[in-house]
């Protein structure tokens, strides 16, 4: 029995063992709804490559076969399928979603941290201020002033895009650079307006070396005093010029590993109208 619905080319092949989809509709509610063939991928792919992001100071990530007594785990040398050990650092080596457990005593898993995997978010492109320390150092932030002008009491995620944006940041080695981030005082503005999931084209939403104080992390996740667990931030995506500042749907796509931090991607879907 095969339906058509909506007369969107969208059928539904029953009692077999296949379905053929040319595209899906996912509504929203009677007006909006978002095509689930149009995804925007946020997230940044994690290489054996030198040119692969990195901060923290870590080297590039490693794949390497895995060697026995038994078999070696490289088609080229001879192995029957490749088998690899991969070994980065989920901060360090690309776009990752962490959770309150990044700066706690105890390690809370963001596996356990996101139920929900849809959310209405918001994309906005921010060129940070260039502010002159009592020191002398010249830091470029995400100032107070430049949040609370944005509309985003609507949304359940805020989406960063730092100014200037090119491609480079997929490879950049951002140790040592003194990357711009996020006053700490962002932060409340973030929390009032709802925002429960922050994500950001930054290697971290914090001075790269600020003594340990980690100042934004404390504030959103409201450690020690009050520590807010279903909150996460997602740092060191890549959002392409392309992609318009607005209203999407975000789908989280999130590694399951038991750590304060897990490899992600992050998708966003725009919403159209019927």
């Amino acid at each position: 029995m095969v339906n058509k619905i909506n007369q969107d080319k969208i059928f539904i092949v029953r009692h077999s063992e296949f379905s053929i989809f040319d595209f899906m509709k996912l509504f929203l509610d009677n007006d909006h709804f978002i095509d689930t063939n149009s995804p925007l991928d946020l997230s940044i792919v994690l290489s054996d490559d030198i040119r692969n992001p990195r901060a923290w100071y870590v080297e590039p990530p490693r794949f390497e076969p895995v060697r026995t007594e038994c078999y070696i785990g490289s088609v080229k040398e001879g192995g029957d399928v490749n088998f690899r050990d991969i070994y980065f650092n989920p901060h360090g080596h690309g776009t990752h979603t962490e959770c309150l457990g990044h700066i706690t005593e105890e390690i809370h898993s963001v596996n356990e941290t996101m139920h929900n995997y849809f959310y209405r978010a918001k994309l906005v492109s921010i060129l940070p201020k260039r502010i002159e320390r009592e020191n002398g150092d010249i830091d470029f932030v995400i100032t107070p002033e430049q949040i609370s002008a944005l509309d985003i009491s609507d949304s359940e995620a805020l989406i960063i895009r730092t100014m200037p944006n090119d491609a480079t940041k997929t490879s950049r080695n951002y140790s040592s650079s003194n990357p711009p981030y996020l006053d700490a005082a962002c932060a409340g503005i973030v929390i009032e307006n709802g925002i429960e999931h922050l994500l950001i084209d930054l290697p971290s939403v914090d001075r790269e070396s600020d003594g340990g104080v980690l100042a934004f992390h404390h504030a959103f996740w409201q450690v020690p005093h009050s520590p807010n667990y279903k909150r996460t931030i997602t740092e060191l995506i890549y959002a392409d010029n392309s992609i318009k500042d607005g209203a999407y749907i975000l789908s989280f796509h999130i590694a399951p590993f038991n750590n304060d931090a897990a490899p992600s991607r992050p998708v966003l879907y725009d919403i159209k109208m019927r």
